[in-house]
């Protein structure tokens, strides 16, 4: 892991590299059972070098806690590897990454899976779910179900954190985040 870690920071493999500060790669325990799945790094977590270090990660972490899910037991990353942003004034606001940047970072992210061999995998918004289940899929005619994938024992699409940050109906997008990760944190306690 600490080689691909390293080889990522000289990915040039799409534009993206040029305008972020670092690589953002994945991080937790290597051998989880939980392995979730972001979209892109924010701003915090660009200059951290840290996946889900900013807001939202703080909102995961509450949601993970309220699932019955311990975050120090996960291996939390992102599909895309670089901070894709816009300049609004003097802040960098996240851009949502095309196709081909995020079939860029495909490789990385099937890196990730192949080490970990996670036992279920959430993938958080429709850039991570599509990233590994296809352009066409839709978060939110599948999210909160398990699905159909070798990908792990079980799969499961949610709406990612940001989402609940920039809605006007947060508790209960937050509600709906928890209850998609306890179907997850239930395929354990069996």
């Amino acid at each position: 892991m600490s080689a691909l870690r390293a080889a990522a920071q000289q990915c040039r493999g799409c534009p993206l590299y040029a305008n972020a500060t670092q690589a953002v790669f994945g991080e937790g325990a290597l051998k989880s059972e939980v392995m979730l799945v972001g979209e892109t790094p924010g701003d915090q977590e660009d200059l951290a070098g840290a996946p889900f270090v900013g807001p939202a990660g703080k909102l995961l972490d509450r949601a993970l806690d309220e699932a019955g899910i311990d975050r120090q037991t996960t291996y939390v990353t992102n599909a895309v590897k670089h901070f894709k942003w816009r300049a609004r004034g003097t802040r960098r606001i996240h851009d949502k990454p095309s196709w081909s940047e995020i079939m860029a970072c495909r490789p990385w992210l099937e890196s990730e899976l192949a080490l970990v061999k996670p036992r279920a995998l959430v993938l958080m918004g429709a850039t991570a779910a599509q990233s590994l289940l296809g352009k066409s899929f839709k978060v939110t005619q599948e999210r909160g179900k398990p699905l159909d994938s070798e990908l792990a024992d079980v799969v499961v699409a949610t709406i990612h954190p940001s989402a609940v940050l920039r809605a006007e109906n947060r508790e209960e997008m937050f509600d709906g985040l928890v209850r998609d990760l306890r179907v997850v944190a239930r395929s354990f306690a069996r």
